[in-house]
């Protein structure tokens, strides 16, 4: 059951970074043009979690009549609400960014999380640093770093250059603001699990309740300074795919982006932050194959190298991983046998 949960974490997290990051992008090229709304559909299909915990509290309540209807602790749901407040604020960067970058170059800057989150896993929840870590962080730098030097040959047609600086500075913001979100949620659950408490699924399914919650309550009172409510008809009818498409493309991606954000909080749960963020730029590749073949954006050569460099780094990264986790079970056998 513990493999399969896994499983499914890692399937959700990624069909919903690669469909949510394609689905966003499809929203601006096609004449979308309000970053609160699109920065809400990150978190907007927050409801759609409602079904399973109310299944599970059906389920508790068919056991036990007096069964609570939430099972995580006060202060862990006041933890989720200020991480949903910083989730708020990374999609919003995230969201705005994205409206000046090609896809596949927010991908690559987005892999950069991975170093953000390695440091605030060591500095946050001392997830220990290894040759290997530090390896794939210098790698991924130096992608981010090759994609900096080029900024002229990939810039969308109508973005200037100040634009696409503008939009490379938010995206690594976000990858920064991501990398500390998720050692906090790792930490809100080993508070949680304090006292021997038993932590089940459910708890992270509340969890990215309450942070969906919050952080859609955040995108709505933005949108209702900036009048994007009022926008949304005639943007829907100026929208290139048509007036159907345009909402079309708003629900999918709500959906999908709550498939990542899940599969991400479910990956926390279930193992460590840390292979949340590798899961993350491992999906690399697929997500700019996929914006060259749907979004025909050009795969540049810096493109290929930021690429290789971010896959050299993971690679480096994962064998460290594996190294490590071989060494420690050789150890506890060793260990096991002298006992006996």
């Amino acid at each position: 059951m513990g493999r399969l949960l896994v499983a499914l974490n890692c399937t959700l997290l990624a069909l919903g970074g690669t469909g949510g990051q394609l689905l966003s992008r499809l929203y601006y090229i096609n004449g979308g043009q309000r970053q609160w709304l699109s920065a809400g559909l990150q978190t907007g299909g927050w409801p759609l979690l409602l079904i399973p915990l109310a299944g599970s509290y059906a389920s508790r309540r068919a056991r036990d009549r007096g069964a609570p209807v939430l099972l995580s602790p006060p202060r862990f749901l006041l933890a989720a609400a200020g991480l949903g407040v910083i989730t708020g604020v990374d999609d919003f960067l995230y969201a705005w960014g994205l409206e000046f970058l090609p896809v596949s170059t927010s991908a690559i800057l987005i892999s950069t999380q991975l170093v953000f989150t390695v440091l605030f896993s060591f500095l946050i929840v001392r997830h220990r640093l290894t040759a290997a870590t530090v390896n794939a962080v210098a790698l991924l730098t130096v992608g981010g770093v090759v994609l900096g030097l080029h900024v002229s040959s990939d810039r969308p047609e109508g973005v200037t250059r100040g634009q696409y600086w503008l939009g490379f500075v938010l995206t690594l913001g976000a990858a920064a603001l991501g990398g500390v979100l998720m050692p906090l949620v790792e930490l809100a659950y080993k508070c949680a699990a304090g006292g021997g408490r038993v932590l089940t699924y459910s708890v992270a399914m509340e969890l990215q309740l309450v942070i969906g919650l919050v952080a859609t309550a955040f995108f709505t009172a933005g949108m209702i300074v900036n009048k994007d409510f009022q926008a949304i008809p005639s943007e829907a009818k100026r929208f290139e795919l048509g007036e159907a498409r345009y909402y079309t493309v708003l629900v999918w991606a709500a959906v999908l982006w709550q498939f990542f954000f899940l599969g991400a909080v479910g990956v926390i749960f279930c193992v460590h932050t840390l292979l949340a963020g590798i899961l993350i730029a491992v999906f690399i590749p697929v997500t700019e194959v996929a914006a060259v073949i749907f979004l025909h954006e050009k795969f540049s050569s810096e493109k290929g190298v930021a690429l290789v460099l971010s896959l050299w780094g993971l690679a480096s990264y994962s064998y460290g991983e594996w190294n490590e986790a071989r060494a420690k079970k050789n150890t506890e056998a060793v260990a096991e046998a002298q006992a006996s």
